[in-house]
């Protein structure tokens, strides 16, 4: 009887057929976060769409499981995993397909870096509006089915409002397409929507069509820092106003020294227009911070973006806890006070407008993040864990999720995938 690998290679290449031996050590070491048996599987990267579809069919006939990927950055976000037969990269399906720049549209094979794309379409003087986390090393696929949209959601929302269309491996191999390129077109607009943040349990991205959006003429960025009474007073006069900020951050005293800022928590704001409208924007939040005897500090734009970025990519490369916090934007600086007074050392960033956030701590008890997450939940919100040592997510369960439509979720795996092939019990009710 043919081995899994003799299968494997009479679909695809047997160079892109690999075992745990011939991985890269960051390979194995997001495979050793994600798996509780990791050692066990093969690594499948295929050039093609039809290559995919190949490999795909052939799990489906002989019901290996799958864990889907790109560059394997966020392989371990999520629910704990015992085994699956196969990973299946998409790093090699990094193909432009075309950038309509006239239509402000994109379109990519999934594999294709985050970075890349934004160099494409930085060179015509355009950028699409998300800044996800390693935007260096993830890929196009990955930032859509994990929903890693990052500060710029204040201003042009989340990825699922990016994204225009959608080509996909079903889990018995059949290629499918939703959307189109023209922005009007809004075709198979609630399949993208399923697929966004879906983690790879639907179906394996194959490529995508993206906004884009011309590059701001100037950019600048003004910190209040101070007591978090005079914080919330700021936040919400902010987000009452007619201003127009792009990102509006608030940061924990921890994140604020880190970007060497004053040693409270801060509000990290950001504002992109023409020059004659970001002066007056900036002169305006002045006045609120000084009205308010709050700290303030113009820094370099692009500078502490940067450091930034650093300081959220920093933590998870290490052995931190990271979660996803939801809670209702009122309440954000309360939360936000609540949850430093219980763990003092936690880095917490809120994105203000949407109340959308991320938490990371060094170290903690599985007892401590559930009072966090009763703090969350009381605002309405969430705590989901996104990463964390394989022992610690064993103690509670991940996602936190209190909402009323699992059954519907669950309908909608069975539909996609009802062998429960793709990404098993890695998303929110163990589906």
């Amino acid at each position: 009887m043919p081995t899994l690998f003799q299968m494997l290679e009479s679909a695809i290449s047997p160079v892109s057929v690999r075992t745990w031996d011939s991985l890269t050590e960051f390979q194995q070491a997001q495979l050793s976060r994600s798996l509780i048996h990791p050692d066990q599987v093969a690594w499948v990267s295929p050039s093609t769409v039809e290559e995919l579809s190949a490999i795909v069919s052939c799990a489906h006939r002989n019901q290996w499981q799958i864990l889907p990927c790109g560059h394997a950055t966020k392989l371990h976000w999520g629910g704990v995993i015992d085994s699956v037969a196969l990973v299946v990269s998409t790093e090699k399906l990094d193909r432009l397909i075309e950038h309509a720049e006239g239509d402000l549209t994109v379109t990519a094979e999934a594999g294709i870096s985050f970075a890349e794309l934004q160099s494409i379409v930085g060179k015509a003087g355009q950028f699409c509006a998300i800044d996800p986390i390693f935007s260096d090393r993830a890929t196009l696929g990955g930032v859509i089915a994990t929903a890693d949209s990052g500060s710029l959601r204040h201003r042009y929302n989340s990825v699922r409002d990016m994204l225009l269309g959608i080509t996909f491996v079903r889990s018995d191999g059949e290629i499918v397409k939703a959307g189109g390129r023209v922005v009007k077109n809004v075709a198979g607009y609630d399949l993208m929507k399923l697929f966004t943040g879906s983690y790879g349990t639907l179906g394996i991205l194959t490529q995508a069509t993206v906004r884009v959006y011309p590059i701001p003429a100037v950019s600048r960025s003004i910190t209040l820092s101070g007591g978090l009474d005079s914080l919330e007073q700021a936040t919400q006069t902010l987000l009452s106003s007619a201003l127009t900020p792009v990102s509006v951050n608030l940061l924990s005293e921890s994140i604020s020294s880190a970007l060497e800022l004053p040693k409270s928590s801060s509000l990290l704001v950001r504002f992109q227009s023409i020059a004659e409208s970001v002066e007056q924007q900036i002169a305006r939040l002045t006045e609120v911070g000084k009205a308010l005897n709050l700290t303030i500090s113009e820094p370099a734009d692009s500078d502490v973006w940067q450091r930034l970025t650093n300081q959220i990519n920093s933590s998870v490369q290490s052995d931190s806890i990271v979660c996803k916090i939801g809670v209702k934007p009122t309440e954000a600086v309360s939360v936000l006070n609540q949850i430093t007074a219980l763990l003092p050392a936690a880095e917490v960033l809120i994105h203000a407008g949407s109340g959308i956030g991320r938490l990371s701590l060094s170290e903690a008890r599985s007892t401590q993040l559930l009072e966090v997450r009763s703090i969350c939940e009381a605002t309405g919100g969430y705590l989901s864990v996104l990463q964390a040592s394989i022992e610690f997510k064993q103690q509670l369960e991940v996602w936190g999720y209190s909402g009323n439509a699992l059954g519907f979720m669950q309908r909608i795996k069975s539909q996609f995938d009802p062998q429960n092939l793709l990404s098993p019990h890695r998303f929110v009710g163990g589906i």
